[in-house]
């Protein structure tokens, strides 16, 4: 190899170099959009927990993509669309002394572009803030087009 084709070529350490410096740049990229992944999931579970503690049905199935899977109680119950639900959901909790709901943990256990997976615990209180239960809960949070929703739900709660 001559001299000039030496200069053309990068040596092996500034090739090095620069695979770390590029694959350092991918990284940070790919790291940004799954922060950023996570975000919106979150604030997708944030307007979850709001609307379910509004006894807002519509609010809390907007937060739903259809078909929508819940794993509770031996049954897999699935929701092929909007407007499956009542209010008796909420009427039956408020029986049990239920007053709302919030998280007590929150933790990404995977993510991929336009989907995470949340290992979750929630409890349930009364209108005095006493607890009432705890339970652990996967959710699977998923982007379609523009717009993040919950897929499907497995919890221990009943």
């Amino acid at each position: 190899m001559t001299r000039k084709n030496r200069k053309r070529w990068p040596s092996g350490r500034r090739a090095g170099a620069l695979v770390l410096m590029l694959g350092s740049l991918l990284l940070a990229g790919a790291s940004a959009q799954a922060e950023d992944e996570q975000a919106e999931a979150l604030a997708t579970l944030d307007a979850f927990m709001a609307a379910f503690n509004a006894r807002d049905i519509t609010a809390f199935e907007a937060t739903f993509h259809f078909p929508h899977v819940r794993i509770a109680s031996g049954h897999v119950t699935v929701l092929p669309e909007a407007g499956t639900r009542s209010n008796a959901l909420f009427e039956a909790l408020a029986e049990t002394g239920w007053h709302h709901s919030a998280w007590l943990e929150r933790k990404v256990v995977q993510t991929g572009p336009g989907k995470v997976h949340l290992a979750v615990r929630f409890a349930r209180f009364n209108e005095a803030g006493g607890l009432l239960k705890e339970y652990d809960s996967l959710y699977i949070v998923e982007r379609r087009g523009d717009r993040w929703g919950i897929v499907a739900r497995s919890s221990y709660a009943p």
